[in-house]
């Protein structure tokens, strides 16, 4: 499938394009260089499934009828490119991912629009990410055009399971592991790249709700010079014990803390997390344990693009919890691909709650989940180039 190029490249490499329109020559894409393509054998499924309804979709249940899985071996590096049918993954239980956790993934989504078309959002910022977490867990990387046709291709030929409901889409997981059948301690030498598709439900069945979480004293999320910035399942499982603890007491998720002082505002939960204050919107600094989220970067993007101030720094406890002493914090949300804004209603600290805008949803954090989600779904225009759209279904042969 070669067609709708120019919608799944960065938006420099458009911009560069456009620039040199004048040229007689064609301009060659990044996954066609030194004559390099690569080829997507297509196995169909027999028997094809159903979209489940929508009010029953809820999270990652339900799974399409293909799946793309590519092989990397020392002798032909990537190869073996393909589609086949959703079913389970034969593996050795000797594969090193079961036993030194040698895996990493991602997450982004399909969005149907209003005229029945599918587009993706920023999927090129997903595979680059990719290769960000590959290199720090030491898996082999894969060519991002590749990656991202896989992505396109996959989604395009299964795009029936792509819901329509408001607030509906098709959540894409790619995941990239090793698959050395030896139990010795080593670098990997052979691994999977895989991309399975699942249809989800709207996150806020009742509408977007403002939720309770509480700051984690105990447990830490990742430490700097760690995974922490790196998308891998480590970091997630590491974290299910904080979030189970949380939930127990009534609250939806916790607010990490940096595992060197204890002092520093990390993440929210499994989101990114950002906090108005008097006036400014600080969230989190890249610090190496703080994951680059996708959706917190667009968010900063739109943010300055109104002309509202934005801080990335280092965010004391201390700060914070003055702030929603002295009412000066008046907003507060954590972001991210799943939710794309959850906002935060109250956070608990040292036996005590601070109520944020009195447990209502912010203007601002409101007008921001209205614009990023506009995009995704393509109700407004896409001024930043985030948008890819895909062919029809009959374009993948």
């Amino acid at each position: 499938m070669r067609e709708a190029r120019l919608p799944s490249l960065r938006p420099e490499i458009r911009a560069f394009l456009k620039r040199k329109t004048k040229k007689t020559k064609p301009e060659v894409f990044p996954e066609e260089r030194n004559g390099r393509t690569m080829n997507i054998s297509i196995s169909k499924n027999p028997c094809p499934g159903t979209l489940p309804a929508p009010e029953t979709l809820g999270f990652g249940k339900y799974f399409t009828d293909h799946m793309f899985l590519m092989n990397y071996s020392p002798d032909k590096g990537w190869h073996d490119a393909r589609i086949v049918p959703y079913g389970p993954i034969e593996l050795s239980p000797a594969s090193s991912v079961f036993h030194y956790g040698t895996e990493v993934f991602e997450g982004l989504k399909a969005y149907r629009r209003a005229d029945g078309g599918v587009q993706l959002f920023r999927p090129w910022d997903n595979m680059a990410r990719l290769n960000r977490s590959c290199a720090r867990l030491g898996l082999p990387q894969v060519n991002e055009a590749d990656a991202l046709e896989a992505v396109k291709t996959l989604v395009t030929l299964d795009q029936n399971w792509v819901p329509s409901a408001p607030g509906t889409s098709l959540y894409i997981r790619p995941f990239l592991f090793s698959t050395d059948a030896e139990l010795g301690l080593h670098g990997v030498k052979n691994a999977l790249f895989a991309v399975i598709l699942s249809p989800v439900g709207s996150y806020f069945s009742a509408g977007i709700q403002p939720v309770p979480i509480m700051v984690e004293t105990e447990d830490v999320r990742a430490v700097r010079g760690g995974t922490g910035e790196a998308k891998c399942g480590g970091n997630y499982g590491a974290a299910n014990r904080a979030g189970e603890r949380a939930i127990e007491k009534g609250f939806s998720q916790v607010l990490w803390l940096d595992a060197i002082e204890r002092k520093y505002v990390e993440e929210g939960g499994g989101m990114n997390v950002m906090f108005k204050i008097a006036g400014k919107v600080v969230t989190p600094k890249l610090s190496g344990s703080i994951l680059d989220g996708i959706t917190r970067r667009s968010g900063l993007a739109i943010l300055r693009d109104w002309g509202v101030p934005t801080e990335e720094r280092l965010l004391s406890l201390d700060e914070l919890m003055t702030a929603a002493e002295n009412g000066t914090l008046e907003e507060a949300w954590c972001i991210g691909t799943a939710a794309v804004i959850s906002p935060i209603g109250s956070l608990f600290y040292n036996g005590r709650s601070y109520e944020i805008n009195h447990n209502r949803i912010g203007e601002l954090t409101e007008k921001l989940y209205n614009e990023l989600t506009g995009i995704q779904w393509g109700r407004i225009p896409d001024r930043f180039g985030w948008t890819c759209p895909l062919g029809t279904a009959d374009s993948v042969k």
